[in-house]
């Protein structure tokens, strides 16, 4: 009878074992059979992660396509949005090679992020690109790495009926000079000239990437372009942009609270019609008019160093996503880029965000922008790329915000430190190609 039991108990254990050796691991996000895509029946169990830069309203119509995407998928969508820290964000995991499945670029898709990026030239999508937007999202190799959804026209955003107001009629601006002549009959009327939402430094750096290239790289017969590119660039010349900085804060054309106010704050500002201008995309008429559906808003070409010069709008990524190229879920992240490529999709998010349309298949109803949009997009305005990402090392980005809030805050000795910050920088960053 020992011995009987013996073998019984012998011959349970064995099968306990086989039974437990016959079962599927437990998806614990640590095995390698998580790094592989799931087949259409088992996409419930997806997550994808999606890191974007933006805020406001365009922010929540993102989400809830994302939702409608799961809906129609099983494919989860977990949205991170950042805002003035994805610069940190992003480069952190470069860093450490852990990157979001999805991103958007921020104008940084070749430059920065081409290398981690899957490219998208097998992508149905490609051939419907704008004109616009296409020659600034391809690499020198020709491959294209985002979807562009929108097409980023940046000119200076501004309140009609202020300027009305003040006496300032808004074609008449073509010089910086003509500029600073419209902030003085603006602040005589007790308004805010310039509004700077400083409590995100990129305010100041969206100061230097307007204004910047008015004075460097626009003109064609006298230009710095080759210096910046190849390092040469005589740095006590950047006195000239950050004097006039200096110049519109001591004359009392920026607000009082520009290095504390937030965005939502400044787009109100704007929509109110206490201040006159911002140097900003349409996005923030896009915002202003969510607090003041009636306000007369729109855009300026931004002006030229002197009557010799061209005024200019800024064209780049800004809705542009695109796919880590060792993400675990390649085929469920073009499955999401197939669909914010649809028409309808497209559409809807360029229109939110107040911008033309980054594929010819979709159409943007900029509604009351339109007229806007097709002066400054007209031949006798020219169309540039941001200052930073076309001439400057990748990471000066944040030289520029920090300084222009050093020179706003009236540091003493800012002008000076920032010119030795930024040729310290740049020749780092240029040793380091």
């Amino acid at each position: 009878m020992k011995k009987l039991l013996s073998v019984l108990l012998t011959l349970t254990l064995v099968g306990s074992l086989c039974i437990g050796c016959s079962k599927a691991p437990e998806d614990n996000g640590s095995t390698s059979e998580t790094k592989t895509s799931k087949s259409d029946s088992d996409k419930d169990g997806t997550t994808l992660t999606f890191v974007q830069h933006m805020s406001g309203v365009i922010t929540d119509e993102l989400q809830a396509v994302l939702d409608e995407f799961k809906a129609e998928t099983g494919i989860t969508v977990e949205l991170s949005s950042p805002g003035s820290d994805i610069e940190e964000v992003m480069k952190t995991r470069m860093a450490s090679n852990t990157l979001p499945d999805l991103w958007t670029t921020h104008g940084w898709s070749v430059a920065r992020y081409g290398e981690y990026l899957r490219p998208m030239n097998d992508q149905a999508f490609v051939e419907h690109i704008v004109p616009s937007i296409k020659d600034l999202i391809t690499g020198p190799d020709g491959n294209i790495y985002v979807l562009p959804i929108d097409a980023d026209i940046c000119g200076i955003s501004y309140n009609a009926t202020v300027l009305e107001e003040a006496g300032v009629d808004p074609e008449s601006i073509l010089t910086w000079e003509d500029f600073e002549v419209a902030c003085e009959k603006i602040k005589a009327i007790g308004k805010v000239p310039l509004f700077f939402d400083g409590k995100d430094p990129l305010a100041f750096g969206q100061f230097f990437d307007f204004v910047a290239p008015t004075l460097y790289t626009n003109d064609e017969e006298n230009n710095q372009r080759e210096q910046f590119l190849d390092g040469s660039f005589d740095w006590e010349k950047w006195r000239e942009v950050c004097e006039i900085l200096e110049r519109w804060t001591a004359n009392g054309y920026l607000n009082t609270d520009a290095l504390t106010a937030d965005y939502m704050t400044a787009c109100q500002s704007l929509g109110s019609g206490d201040a006159a201008f911002m140097l900003r995309n349409a996005n923030v008429i896009v915002e202003a008019w969510t607090t003041n559906p009636d306000a007369k808003l729109g855009i300026l070409p931004i002006p030229g160093k002197d009557s010799d010069n061209s005024r200019c709008v800024i064209g780049g990524e800004r809705l542009a996503v695109g796919v880590w190229k060792d993400s675990p879920y390649i085929e469920e992240a073009l499955q999401l880029i197939e669909y914010l490529s649809q028409p309808e999709v497209c559409s809807r998010l360029a229109t939110v965000a107040g911008m033309p349309a980054g594929l010819d298949t979709a159409e943007s109803d900029t509604g009351k922008l339109e007229p806007y949009y097709e002066r400054v997009m007209s031949d006798d305005i020219l169309t540039i790329p941001y200052f930073d990402r076309e001439y400057l090392p990748s990471g000066m980005w944040d030289d520029l915000c920090v300084t222009g809030a050093s020179i706003v805050a009236g540091n003493e000795g800012a002008i000076d430190d920032t010119i030795d910050q930024m040729r310290q920088s740049y020749e780092d960053k240029m040793a380091q190609k």
